[in-house]
């Protein structure tokens, strides 16, 4: 590493620029790199740090995983082809909403367009209230940037609920979010998209979660979260469009939380 690159390094550690170090999941790299994955998702990978959240998480080759409303796939390019020889992956997509429909085409013809990477995938669509497969059938459950949508909806109970029955006994529920202010009030619809992390760790642990660690892998102290449209003005929406987008793009992806619950044994 050259001096300058160190220099750069040891200025971004002392402004928080960087996520903390975690361990990566073993042999993940080739599935970060693949070439496959779409390039908007990867240019998305300097804010997410998949490989570091992923090995937080504790994401294991041969687990059965459960991803709860994966969005658009950018987890799915990277954790499904990852599991493919020894593992599982299963999207549980929701489908109560015209949009949730749109989406779900959109994500299965992501599947059927890659079946060398996704050929083994199984989904499950799913309304708060209904299960997420059988009982007790996944080591790690996870969803990230959810949580409030599920606020907005008033289903969050429903489905943590459904989250920790489908979970097995000592596994992993790992959730990241938008993190709200603690200066003000949480809104219980988050109707700005934030959620401040005390909030969501009372509301998970009362869905019988015990609370395990926490990490500031998503974090970015640049979000001041305080935006006309709430977080969806910022990377990747952008909802303002061309207002302001040159200093939206400066701000980068949202501030996250990032915490790893379990199912009491």
């Amino acid at each position: 590493m050259s001096l300058t690159r160190r220099a750069a390094l040891a200025a971004g550690l002392a402004a928080g620029a960087f996520p903390a170090l975690a361990a990566t999941p073993p042999g993940i790299g080739p599935y970060v790199a693949n070439p496959r994955r779409s390039p908007a998702f990867v240019k998305r990978d300097s804010y997410l740090h998949p490989a570091a959240l992923l090995g937080f998480w504790g994401l294991e080759p041969t687990q059965s995983v459960l991803e709860v409303d994966p969005g658009g796939g950018y987890w799915t390019q990277i954790v499904a082809p990852y599991l493919k020889a020894h593992g599982k992956y299963t999207a549980a997509l929701p489908g109560t909403s015209l949009e949730a429909q749109k989406q779900q085409l959109v994500f299965l013809k992501m599947l059927g367009d890659d079946p060398q990477d996704f050929s083994l995938v199984s989904t499950i669509l799913f309304a708060p209230g209904e299960a997420l497969g059988s009982p007790a059938s996944y080591g790690l459950v996870f969803s990230c940037q959810n949580l409030h949508n599920w606020m907005a909806a008033g289903t969050a109970d429903e489905i943590l609920a459904a989250i920790f029955t489908a979970l097995k006994p000592g596994g992993i529920f790992g959730i990241q979010d938008h993190r709200a202010s603690t200066d003000t009030p949480q809104d219980p619809k988050a109707s700005n998209g934030y959620v401040r992390e005390d909030y969501a760790r009372k509301l998970i642990e009362s869905a019988g979660f015990k609370f395990v660690a926490r990490s500031e892998i998503g974090a970015n102290k640049r979000d001041t979260k305080n935006y006309p449209d709430g977080v969806w003005d910022l990377p990747p929406t952008l909802r303002q469009g061309p207002i302001n987008r040159a200093l939206y793009l400066a701000i980068g992806e949202s501030d996250r939380w990032t915490m790893k619950f379990s199912k009491p044994v």
